[in-house]
């Protein structure tokens, strides 16, 4: 079984917290299901995008939690807004959390690896 959104949300910024690091939800989308993109800033200014992964990277009969994969490594701050402006657009009902820490995301959710 799948944790409800909002939940997950909550449970990951607390261990961010926890972990000396910020996050902090940016847009709260649909409190059940709604997808999830993380941004990762850095102290250089630069960001990284996180969403989640195709199902195809989801074997066959496997339980179907959060996976994520990197959209944009270390980019300016506008063509993450500007992704995630696209994806608005396409699926109004998306959470946006924002993270600075100094620990990898794979610290704290599943990525994929291409």
């Amino acid at each position: 079984m799948r944790l409800k959104t909002e939940i997950f949300v909550a449970a990951l910024v607390r261990r961010i917290f926890a972990d000396g690091g910020f996050a902090a939800v940016e847009r709260k989308g649909e409190e059940q299901a709604g997808a999830i993109f993380l941004t990762q800033r850095f102290r250089d200014g630069l960001v990284s995008l996180f969403a989640p992964a195709p199902q195809t990277f989801f074997e066959e009969g496997e339980e179907r939690g959060r996976k994520f994969e990197q959209r944009l490594d270390r980019v300016e701050e506008e063509a993450v807004r500007e992704a995630l402006s696209r994806e608005t657009r396409f699926d109004p009902d998306l959470w946006v959390v924002e993270v600075e820490t100094d620990r990898a995301l794979a610290d704290y959710i599943e990525l994929t690896v291409a």
